[in-house]
């Protein structure tokens, strides 16, 4: 039996308002924090999360004062079960309310939370959960079992009643705080409707065709829903990589200028409809949001023409098909709190957020399906049937075939193959949140890398065109990447070193005067992934430059030069294609909508080479400067200056993305622009000329 003295004790301390106001806070978060972790994502357990952190930070110091007291008071005592589940209790609270202190200031300050301390938290929780409710029960048991006569025992377990019910009314309480939150926040609300006029000239089951992609609704998703980019950069979390991607070609994507200007001619002439053709890939959040419309002057509202493939259009796409054309399948991701909203609070409680509930934000945005080839396909092949072109189907570029079919593709030992994102997503050394992997074959969680959102390629002039920032130093990356100059150590072992399509100059050891001198040049496609070039072959262009000297820098023979207007000289060899109408009219302003087949197609397959042929005729004498009279009129004139003796050739591979002819079209020829040139590679040899 207890004694009435230890019986006023106990019912001292089942009155005190500390305890109350302790295990009133604790039960709250421990029902907030399984909500947190159990519940799907919603607004309730999002207000929940900053609830429970808030709560969590005001608990502190009453439940580490409790605990204290609580000691010192029953240190002395014998040790039983009671007490020893008292003890774990104590040491599993301290890990819950250490992990708590560090996740809420990483959540405030840091890029992400650790998942190792979250993990703690988690089962910290649980611990104190399985030590804390056998020790209350066991007491409020042998209140009742141990002089239950006893005046004492009575007023003991009035105290633990009155206990109970503070505490019920209090947590009741803070969660109803948590539901009136929810209940008053106004999120943004999306305007998911295709426009009243919106026209379904391909039926209303294919609201987006001729592009094949699709939304998970077949309905519009409204532009904010795959917008707002730069709050990816502003966040604190993925600056790096948005850097990279704010000048990439994915960003320029719907704003590049060759892009707007064909789509507003073939809007002309073909309907605006048809625009969603490119839509697809170039510009989806303007398709999405219904803009590729009947009586629209702009076919690209203003969300789209700044983002482009945006990180969300990207990064919420579930399903592809490896038809091209845009056939992937993308959903509209729940959003965060104020995710859409203005303000630094606004921008300070999403970002908060974020970081302290990644769960959804990871679920929604990171997935497998990235590292595939066949992600890529969804754009990167490209196809126009008679919906089109009112003919019949046509194959236009085709990168992922190309890749598949190629070398870079090793069915039988998938560690030898070389996908698109190792090469164009080459890994960099980060600090983004995002960095480390541990579902790819060859990297780890810890590797302290993200894979750069650059896509480095082959486009040099958009950015520099459209004054990006950082352009310059992205078009430098460009041409470093088209020679080759790039390393990329992920893969060193399954490709060659040195320039990514070299050239050989082949050219005789010595001529006479008057001889044809033939030369050759050999190009490979050493190391690209698919055909080079590749893309839209009407408007890219690669060809052999040739130059010839003499010993004292005469030019002897040339060809492959570009004239004062940017045009490369006629008879020159050339990597492009020539696509026709059905009158077999030549498709030169990338009309494409008008094209039925290809009369001249030259580019080479990964790991192929093709040769360049080229001859002239050996001077016998170099030609010099030399000043006449005739009369009274002073002239300059070229006169045999000597025996020639060595002839100097250089060869060069040259790029560049957009012909002249085109550019000229598009903006005209007063507006001065023109295409950047890259050396891709180059070889140079000397030929001896002997005298006769």
């Amino acid at each position: 039996m207890i004694s009435p003295a230890e019986f006023r004790s106990k019912v001292s301390e089942w009155q005190r308002r500390l305890l109350a106001t302790v295990a009133a806070l604790l039960a709250f978060e421990t029902l907030t924090g399984l909500s947190i972790y159990l519940l799907p994502f919603s607004v309730p357990n999002q207000v929940a999360v900053l609830v429970h952190t808030a709560v969590g930070l005001g608990c502190v110091v009453p439940y580490i004062w409790y605990q204290l007291r609580h000691w010192r008071i029953y240190r002395e005592r014998q040790m039983t079960h009671v007490k020893l589940t008292g003890y774990f209790s104590l040491v599993t609270g301290l890990a819950v309310t250490v992990s708590g202190l560090v996740l809420s200031y990483q959540a405030v300050f840091a890029r992400r939370i650790s998942y190792g301390w979250d993990l703690v938290h988690i089962i910290a929780t649980f611990a104190l959960l399985a030590s804390v409710l056998p020790h209350v029960l066991s007491l409020v048991y042998y209140a009742h079992r141990r002089g239950s006569n006893a005046e004492g025992a009575v007023e003991l377990r009035r105290a633990q009643r009155r206990f109970g019910r503070i505490t019920l009314s209090a947590t009741l309480a803070l969660a109803l705080v948590v539901g009136i939150l929810s209940a008053v926040y106004r999120p943004v609300r999306l305007v998911n409707k295709l426009p009243a006029d919106y026209s379904y000239v391909y039926g209303p089951d294919r609201p987006f065709a001729p592009s094949l992609a699709r939304t998970t609704t077949a309905q519009a998703f409204d532009t904010r829903s795959l917008g707002g980019s730069k709050a990816c950069g502003e966040s604190g979390c993925h600056e790096q990589i948005y850097e990279e991607w704010s000048v990439s070609a994915h960003r320029y994507s719907a704003m590049d200028l060759g892009f707007r200007a064909i789509q507003a001619s073939m809007g002309e002439q073909n309907g605006p409809e048809s625009t969603r053709y490119c839509a697809g890939c170039h510009d989806p959040i303007s398709l999405f949001a219904g803009a590729k419309n009947l009586y629209r002057d702009d076919l690209t509202n203003a969300t789209g023409r700044d983002e482009g493939v945006s990180c969300i259009t990207c990064h919420a796409i579930r399903e592809t098909d490896v038809k091209g054309n845009a056939s992937y399948v993308i959903a509209q991701p729940a959003r965060y709190m104020f995710e859409m909203q203005d303000g630094h609070g606004a921008r300070a409680v999403r970002d908060f957020l974020i970081r302290a509930y990644p769960k959804q934000h990871v679920r929604s945005l990171q997935h497998g399906l990235f590292k595939s080839p066949e992600f890529c396909a969804a754009c990167h092949k490209q196809f126009i049937d008679k919906e089109i072109n009112q003919v019949g189907w046509v194959q236009l570029q085709n990168q992922y075939d190309n890749w598949r079919k190629s070398r870079w593709n090793d069915t039988l030992n998938p560690r030898r193959t070389v996908e698109c994102r190792e090469c164009h997503m080459r890994l960099v050394p980060s600090e983004d949140p995002a960095r480390g992997d541990d579902r790819d074959y060859n990297r780890a969680p810890g590797d302290g890398q993200h894979r750069s959102h650059r896509f480095l390629a082959a486009n040099q002039f958009m950015p520099l065109a459209l004054k990006l920032p950082g352009a310059a130093e992205h078009a430098e990356l460009t041409d470093r990447w088209l020679q080759g100059r790039i390393d990329v150590p992920e893969i060193a072992d399954k490709w060659r070193t040195g320039p990514a399509v070299p050239i050989e100059l082949i050219a005789p050891a010595s001529v006479r005067p008057g001889d044809t001198v033939d030369l050759q040049v050999l190009i490979t496609n050493n190391k690209v992934g698919h055909d080079f070039p590749t893309g839209p072959l009407d408007i890219i262009q690669s060809w052999i430059e040739i130059v010839v000297r003499d010993q004292n820098g005469n030019v002897v023979y040339e060809t492959g030069q570009r004239d004062e207007k940017h045009f490369i000289r006629p008879g020159s060899f050339i990597f492009k294609a020539e696509p026709v109408d059905q009158y077999g009219k030549l498709i030169d302003r990338h009309n494409l909508w008008e094209m039925v087949g290809v009369r001249y197609r030259r580019s080479m397959f990964p790991g192929q080479s093709d040769r360049a042929e080229f001859s002239f005729h050996c001077p016998a004498t170099t030609s010099g400067t030399a000043a006449g009279q005739i009369g009274n009129q002073s002239i300059a004139f070229h006169a045999p200056a000597g025996r020639v003796t060595r002839l100097d050739v250089s060869a060069q591979l040259q790029y560049r993305k957009v012909d002249q002819f085109l550019l000229n079209f598009l903006f005209g020829e007063a507006s001065g622009i023109t295409s950047p040139v890259t050396t891709v590679s180059q070889d140079s040899k000397s030929i001896e000329v002997r005298g006769r």
